[in-house]
């Protein structure tokens, strides 16, 4: 894939300059767009190229322009992208009508294609990530990091961060119960356990926390974060545990503190707090944080109406969360995870909710602010797959181009590319 990418780059720069005064415009709209998820890869590509592109919140569904480039268009062409080569005249006209202050849209000028970081293992466990194969479809390329190389501070290398499925406290995705036998357990809790004493530490849930710290330090340095599932809550859990032992026999030996609740620090997470934890050692969840189905959660909703909703921000004076929204559709399918949603509840007052279901009161898709940077988390483990289970297969992303709860993960993904604007608000 980087061997294709490096021909494929030098072929655009090559070509760099336009041969016709005009702009190569790609509509993300659901009538005018056969594959919004490769588009967002064409828009990536661009900015590897050194070609700025201009990202018209909400105009056309979130369309791209970028100026005309024969490469440009033959990958459009190639990857199935729908797209038009526009007159300068013709564009102008779409600026003037989105610079209407009638009109709830923006121009955001992206300048610099982001180099991407996945946490994730390097040994193979029997579940997918929602992001890396969104990325491999897109064809964006990324690195893949975990506990050696975020402990040997290689994530100031990066500007954005996304985790993999992962519990950062220790307690091994809490599979202990229903999969305490299975051989891919076993050998992942042997993998963890010598990788917490290479690097010096009697527990995993002591290394996972000095992980959790380094992603905190890369956010607060100015980096993006996007988590998914149980990488959301479990991060924060861990933060919000630090110096405290909330790992119960199976997982590290000795019983967890009983005083662990009363020991919580709530100042340290990114998102959540007042949330009880989950000490019972068969139960499939870290605490209250999600509203998961039971048990032991309380989440009885028909799979035919469960659907969460996006808000519609003011384009011009809250661009950041404008972006992260872009879409065909303002109504998103759910989809479970092993963290599904969060009570709304246990949201600190600073964190924006960009996506609800009103009927739970939970909130599905969230961002906020920690430092210089930023976090996004989204719940759920696969927009495509209601319920994905541990041995299912990949979801197949060719069948499904215009997904919309898909695009919310490639809104990320383009996020840090974005010239960042004086705030209104």
């Amino acid at each position: 894939m980087h061997k294709k990418l490096l021909i494929l780059l030098l072929s655009l720069a090559a070509a760099c300059t336009p041969c016709i005064a005009g702009k190569v415009y790609i509509p993300m709209s659901a009538d005018n767009q056969g594959n919004h998820l490769k588009a967002y890869g064409i828009a990536f590509l661009a900015l590897k190229a050194g070609m700025p592109v201009d990202w018209l919140l909400n105009y056309d569904g979130g369309a791209f322009a970028m100026d005309q480039n024969a490469e440009i268009e033959k990958t459009c062409k190639l990857r199935g992208v729908d797209y038009t080569v526009m007159a300068d005249a013709q564009y102008d006209g779409i600026l003037q009508k989105i610079a209407d202050p009638d009109f709830n849209g923006d121009v955001i000028k992206l300048e610099k294609a982001p180099k991407i970081a996945v946490y994730t293992p390097k040994s193979k466990l029997p579940w997918d990530d929602a992001v890396t194969m969104a990325l491999e479809y897109a064809e964006i390329p990324y690195d893949k990091v975990y506990d050696d190389e975020l402990l040997d501070d290689k994530l100031h290398e990066y500007d954005w961060l996304h985790l993999h499925h992962e519990d950062f406290t220790g307690q091994y995705g809490k599979f202990w119960s229903q999969y305490h036998g299975a051989k891919w357990y076993e050998e992942d809790v042997k993998l963890q356990e010598a990788m917490a004493a290479k690097h010096g530490f009697r527990k995993v849930s002591q290394l996972k926390l000095a992980v959790a710290k380094k992603i905190q330090g890369f956010v607060a340095g100015g980096g993006y974060l996007f988590a998914m599932c149980s990488a959301t809550d479990s991060y924060d859990i861990a933060l919000a545990a630090e110096g405290v032992d909330i790992c119960d026999v199976p997982f590290d030996g000795d019983p967890a503190d009983p005083q662990a609740q009363q020991k919580l620090n709530f100042g340290a997470c990114f998102a959540f707090k007042d949330f009880r934890l989950n000490t019972n050692v068969m139960d499939y969840e870290y605490s209250d944080i999600d509203n998961g189905p039971p048990p032991p959660g309380t989440r009885r909703v028909d799979q035919r109406v469960d659907y969460f909703t996006l808000f519609t921000f003011s384009a011009k004076f809250d661009p950041v969360p404008t972006m992260l929204c872009q879409n065909h559709t303002t109504t998103i399918k759910g989809f479970m995870g092993q963290t599904t949603a969060f009570h709304k509840e246990v949201l600190k007052s600073n964190v924006l909710v960009l996506g609800e279901y009103k009927p739970e009161n939970e909130a599905r898709y969230i961002h906020g602010e920690y430092g210089k940077g930023t976090f996004t988390f989204y719940g759920g483990h696969d927009p495509e797959d209601y319920q994905h289970m541990i041995d299912d297969p990949h979801t197949d992303l060719s069948l499904h181009p215009t997904s919309p709860g898909y695009r919310l993960i490639l809104n990320n993904v383009l996020f840090p590319a974005a010239k960042k604007k004086p705030r209104k608000t």
